[in-house]
């Protein structure tokens, strides 16, 4: 089996962990935008009340945690599985 393989329990188990991640980033990152600005999180990038700056900004800080979050959650689901199946056997 090659090395991009991955068993289905792994894949759900990517999935899982990659909507709760993201749930999180999008948390940290309106909180953290929040507190640097004082103002609350962009909805609409495309809104002309947000200047170019904020949205840039905003837009460049949600997908650095995307990232993150996508990259934890993959190497944390594989971590997972390999606990499960030990505990089985």
């Amino acid at each position: 089996m090659a090395d991009n393989d991955q068993t289905l329990a792994e894949k759900v188990t990517t999935v899982a962990l990659t909507l709760a991640a993201g749930w999180v980033a999008q948390k940290a990152v309106s909180y953290a935008w929040a507190k640097a600005t004082g103002h609350d999180a962009p909805k609409d990038l495309d809104d002309p009340e947000v200047g170019i700056i904020s949205a840039v900004t905003f837009a460049a800080a949600a997908a650095a945690a995307s990232v993150f979050a996508r990259r934890f959650a993959g190497r944390e689901a594989k971590r997972v599985v390999k606990r499960f199946v030990a505990r089985a056997h």
